[in-house]
């Protein structure tokens, strides 16, 4: 079997198995209930599109890699579990076909189970703001359903950088005991460890200002968020800050992905 069909065989049962799913639907109400409810009840959405922004950031910072983690930590360690991948070796499937086809099926949930809530939203605020949300602040502003649309694919970058190491750290594990174990305390590194890492850098003085765009790169949360910052929220506002490197933390952001999936596929091919 080639490389694509397998990839394409193994992305449609990931896609299978999850429509199947009560579990995965009810997953995805809950996704939505919350970032609707978010942008709704604090009022964003009468507001403009950049206010509703600001309320969804620190939610989905918490929100997205809680939603990646449910729909990728059991993907791989299952197949480990049941011994399903001994027909990588039986057709012979490449490892990093098996890796793509898993990682784009679970990768089309998660867009879905994040992207459509904030489509939502979106809609909401064409909906329901007033004439005037093309200000904000009072007129110190501009408000666009660009800047929003940049917010929503900001976001599932993030969600899918986030879903590359959780199939990296199931593909390390045996059982979906250990998947579990490796996921939590993986992510709890990954979203706040490193966070925490840079803010206690700062206050010791390792950090500088020198240094501290490219602290705040590696980090992926503080790479998203500077992202944000820069690309939407300073640009409404058309201020200039140096909080963040766009340049660099879209590479961090894109160096995660590809770390994680290339530690699966190396997971993968020592089973």
């Amino acid at each position: 079997m080639s490389g694509r069909r397998a990839a394409r065989v193994l992305f449609g049962r990931e896609l299978a198995s999850i429509v199947r799913s009560r579990s995965y639907l009810l997953l995805f109400a809950g996704v939505a209930a919350v970032i609707v409810g978010i942008g709704t009840v604090g009022g964003g959405t009468d507001a403009g599109y950049v206010p509703t922004a600001v309320d969804l950031l620190l939610p989905l910072e918490l929100l997205v890699p809680a939603v990646a983690f449910a729909v990728g930590y059991r993907s791989i360690a299952d197949d480990i579990q049941r011994d399903e991948l001994s027909v990588l070796e039986t057709y012979p499937v490449p490892d990093w076909a098996y890796v793509a086809g898993v990682y784009v099926g679970r990768a089309v949930a998660l867009v879905a189970m994040l992207g459509l809530p904030l489509l939502v939203v979106g809609i909401l605020v064409w909906l329901s703001a007033g004439p005037d949300t093309t200000i904000v602040a009072t007129h110190r502003g501009i408000d666009s359903p660009l800047l929003f649309g940049r917010f929503v694919l900001l976001t599932l970058a993030y969600g899918l950088l986030v879903l590359a190491v959780v199939l990296a750290l199931s593909a390390l594990a045996s059982t979906r005991k250990a998947a579990l174990t490796f996921a939590v305390v993986g992510l709890g590194g990954l979203v706040v460890g490193l966070d925490l890492l840079v803010l206690r850098g700062v206050g010791t003085g390792w950090v500088t200002g020198d240094t501290l765009v490219t602290a705040i790169a590696a980090s992926p949360t503080s790479a998203y968020r500077g992202l944000l910052f820069e690309t939407v929220l300073y640009v409404a506002f058309e201020t200039e800050t140096g909080y963040a490197s766009p340049v660099a933390s879209t590479f961090s952001l894109l160096a995660w992905t590809v770390l994680g999936l290339s530690v699966a596929a190396l997971g993968v091919s020592r089973r």
